[in-house]
């Protein structure tokens, strides 16, 4: 792509001279410019205050003049550098001339980007580039007003990188990619990588990061949601952060739909069913309405595309009133004139009274194409803590739903089971009683589930090895308690197959 620019937005580093983005990678690496550098030189606090988008620390640790010191003031902080500092550490006439350094001055050098070590799952070392002042995306963030602004990685960016199923496809589509960082992951996994965005600006950043991060460049494509994709193209893995943020009206690009509501995540997950190949997955963050009269779990339901197994996880809620607040702040909202403000949150909340919405949740949505007569729909709850990365817990999901669905009560009995590594047994009751109130099964892994389980079935579980069937194990704890095996086999199924479903247990075969 050529150079563009957006509004008053800075002129952008021109994609196309890659010589000169290898040229500045390998500078920044032999700097130490990277996650582990940056930890090492500022320390843990002034690090993490930085994704915060608070620089006052990193300020005092960059007093200095160490290459590594001149590139963080530089890049991350865009204060301007002395002409003769920056020369020491990057090709400066070459970044001067393709754009990503400005002179400022009568011999100083400023950044036109923000760019950001960030580390791979492998430990790659990779930059995400973003406009000035935007590297951390996310409410309480930059409060920038620009309609083209281009965020780096937040909250929801690495969420969504996380939880996303990272098997080796043929190809995969980054629906509004934004700064890149969805498109930079896939690249490392997926033989084709297609990313869109409604912003021209988005898709010449993402080209940026790519380059700078030493990835296969991208089939980058304007336009909005699955507009610029042809109707016989299919993909193996859709991924997709989009401006899910339900809003009166569409001020800025980079986090609101311009869609009614939550008509924008709904259309989004509607109209991927028929973009993803056989098995292939579709991964979303999204918001939804919880409407007066309605349950938000068959809200959710109805969006699923036909011929789908999906999982959809609600991770947070909030009331209209909060969830208002939050994006006021997030565009700089409560810097302003008091009476503007409040007539901005008026319009929140006359938006959310018309459409008889109480509150607002938050999660995720994975899709899976399939040819099940029966997909499987999965609609949860699950505020609390999980462990990232959580893609292998999200196909093995999958896994299960095919397993189950193919199993009915007699082949669960004579299947054999395993009992997934890093699952504790907690027995609750009070001191000294002979007997637990009950046993608790819990996940130190993943999802970190909890499950209540009566004995046989915490017995069941303790012996599950995979050597023998299930109904073998039965009959010997049916003997041990005094139990009629045959009614034991025939009320126990309905317990393996939750442990099966929940993640305790796995088929040993």
């Amino acid at each position: 792509m050529g150079d563009v620019s957006h509004t008053s937005l800075s002129p952008l580093p021109s994609s196309d001279r890659l010589a000169v983005a290898a040229r500045l990678r390998d500078a920044l690496l032999g700097a130490s410019f990277t996650a582990d550098g940056l930890l090492d030189l500022l320390g843990a606090p002034a690090y993490a205050a930085l994704a915060r988008s608070e620089t006052v620390p990193a300020l005092r640790a960059t007093r200095g003049d160490t290459p590594l010191e001149t590139l963080v003031r530089l890049f991350l902080l865009q204060q301007p550098v002395p002409y003769a500092r920056v020369a020491d550490v990057l090709p400066v006439e070459d970044c001067l001339e393709s754009g990503w350094l400005t002179r400022v001055g009568a011999d100083e050098i400023a950044a036109t980007v923000d760019i950001r070590p960030y580390g791979g799952p492998s430990g790659e070392d990779w930059f995400i580039v973003s406009d000035l002042g935007c590297a951390v995306g996310g409410a309480g963030g930059i409060g920038s007003r620009e309609e083209g602004v281009v965020l780096g990685v937040g909250g929801a960016s690495t969420t969504l990188a996380g939880i996303t199923v990272r098997t080796p496809v043929s190809s995969a589509l980054d629906l509004g990619t934004g700064s890149g960082i969805q498109a930079l992951h896939a690249a490392q996994h997926a033989t084709r990588v297609t990313a869109t965005d409604l912003n021209p600006r988005a898709l010449h950043i993402t080209a940026l990061t790519l380059a700078l991060s030493g990835a296969p460049a991208a089939d980058l494509r304007e336009g909005s949601l699955f507009e610029p994709i042809a109707d016989d193209e299919t993909y193996d893995l859709i991924v997709s952060n989009p401006p899910f943020v339900i809003s009166p009206g569409a001020r800025l690009t980079y986090r609101d739909g311009g869609m009614g509501g939550d008509d924008l995540c709904r259309t989004l997950v509607q109209q991927a069913g028929d973009r993803l190949s056989d098995g292939g997955y579709a991964q979303f963050l999204a918001n939804w309405q919880h409407v007066e009269g309605e349950e938000w779990q068959d809200r959710l339901r109805s969006w699923v595309p036909r011929g789908c197994d999906a999982w959809i996880v609600q991770r947070e809620v909030q009331d209209v009133t909060q969830y208002a607040e939050l994006w006021l702040r997030d565009a700089g909202d409560h810097r302003d004139d008091p009476a503007e403000y409040q007539a901005r949150y008026d319009a929140w909340l006359d938006e959310f009274e018309a459409r008889k919405v109480k509150a607002v949740g938050f999660g995720w949505i994975t899709l899976r194409r399939t040819a099940a007569a029966e997909p499987s729909i999965t609609v949860e709850e699950w505020p609390h803590s999980i462990e990232q990365p959580l893609g292998e817990t999200v196909r093995a999901h999958f896994d299960r739903v095919d397993y189950l669905r193919a199993s009915d009560d007699a082949a669960l009995l004579a299947g054999h089971f395993r009992l997934v590594a890093e699952v504790v047994q907690e027995q609750v009751g009070l001191p000294g009683a002979e007997d637990p109130e009950h046993v608790v099964l819990r996940q130190h892994r993943g999802m970190r589930r909890a499950t209540k389980v009566d004995t046989v079935g915490a017995g069941f579980a303790g012996v599950c090895d995979g050597t023998l069937s299930a109904g073998r194990i039965l009959d010997a704890i049916a003997q041990l308690v005094g139990e009629d095996p045959v009614l034991l086999r025939d009320r126990t199924p309905a317990q393996i197959r939750l442990l099966v479903e929940q993640g305790f247990l796995e088929p040993a075969e």
